[in-house]
């Protein structure tokens, strides 16, 4: 890489961003306060003297300041937040500082970029998201709605809770008072709303997938047992280019399942699993790890996930069932707890996930 002349950190907020030039040369340092404008802070950028670097944290701002500076040929950096080193003595925190921080950071090479998507991906990104914010909310209405139930003393012990045998139940339900009642209407009434809005986005994410930037990368990851459009399509959208990472293991750290280490002198302790990156891809994997405690086989909905994907995503799906199998049964003999079990075959997971995105 071409050696940088001038060096830019920008601590970027939605109404304004606070610029640090640093000039290799001489190593003046200078500071800028600019409008929120994206435009405007890559313009200063553009405008100094080349090579240009930039950088700044991922927040919610996005990435629209990156394309930008891409835009007008500025090399740019978008520091993962976690990964930026902070002294623990330093309780003064201003903009200023935190440009200062950035562009000496990126001097020394110490910032640890993030990968910025395309406008497709990113949308499509934003799309599988709001699918998830909606799964959650669904989750909490009902549980607030069974637990009204509870405590009016109503049960249903008639098979599987939200089946439409329990619907039929529900409409049955008379809690005599009638706030209570009121309150559980209006419970159904949002539990019934979200449902059909989780349906919308799922059938809007299905029927755009096959066209989208991971159209061939969700196909062959359906190949594998317990995943299927909805959680390929989230392991796209979170990990994003699984060729990216040269090693299983990067990918296993990069989504927090690898056991956290506390390594001095002669002693070294592991502890639970990191939970950086996307709890989203985590929670994904390990519901799909579950899959794997029955014994390996290929039933019929597997079978035509497979139709017209390459022999070698097959294989390696086959080579996950089996392996993954063992290892439930090798921590289920040892007396491991289930829940642990999971999260193990979790990240075996996903070292077969990033095998099928190293196919060409």
């Amino acid at each position: 890489m071409t050696k940088a002349r001038s060096l830019v950190g920008l601590d970027v907020h939605a109404a304004k961003i606070v610029a640090a030039v640093l000039d290799a040369e001489s190593g003046e340092l200078q500071w800028f306060a600019l409008r929120g404008d994206v435009r405007e802070a890559a313009r200063l950028c553009a405008a100094l003297p080349r090579p240009v670097r930039a950088a700044y944290e991922a927040g919610p701002t996005g990435y629209g300041l990156a394309r930008e500076l891409a835009a007008r040929q500025v090399s740019c950096v978008v520091a993962a937040p976690s990964k930026i080193p902070r002294a623990s003595g330093d309780r003064v925190k201003t903009d200023r500082r935190d440009a200062e921080l950035l562009v000496r950071l990126l001097w020394a090479g110490k910032l640890h970029p993030v990968r910025v998507p395309g406008h497709e991906e990113e949308a499509l990104r934003d799309l599988i998201r709001a699918r998830e914010a909606v799964r959650v909310d669904l989750m909490r209405a009902r549980h607030r709605l069974s637990k009204l139930l509870l405590r009016h003393d109503h049960r249903f012990d008639d098979g599987k809770a939200w089946t439409q045998r329990h619907r039929d139940w529900l409409d049955q339900v008379d809690l005599v008072w009638p706030a209570a009642q009121a309150t559980l209407l209006d419970l159904r009434g949002a539990a019934d709303v979200l449902v059909h809005r989780r349906d919308q986005l799922e059938a809007q994410i299905t029927r755009m997938l096959p066209s989208s930037p991971w159209g061939v990368q969700v196909a062959r990851l359906r190949c594998l047992r317990g995943i299927d459009t909805l959680t390929a399509a989230g392991l796209c959208s979170e990990v994003g280019d699984f060729a990216r990472f040269a090693r299983a293991e990067q990918l296993m750290s990069y989504i927090g399942l690898v056991p956290s280490e506390h390594t001095t002198g002669s002693s070294r302790r592991l502890g639970s699993i990191t939970k950086t990156g996307s709890g989203h891809a985590r929670r994904l994997l390990v519901e799909a790890a579950w899959h794997y405690r029955k014994a390996p086989r290929v039933t019929k909905a597997l079978s035509d996930r497979h139709d017209g994907q390459p022999a070698e995503a097959v294989a390696i799906a086959w080579t996950a069932q089996r392996r993954l199998y063992r290892t439930w049964n090798r921590l289920e003999q040892r007396g491991k707890r289930r829940t642990i079990i999971a999260v193990a075959a979790a990240r075996e997971l996903a070292g077969f996930t990033w095998a099928i995105g190293q196919i060409e």
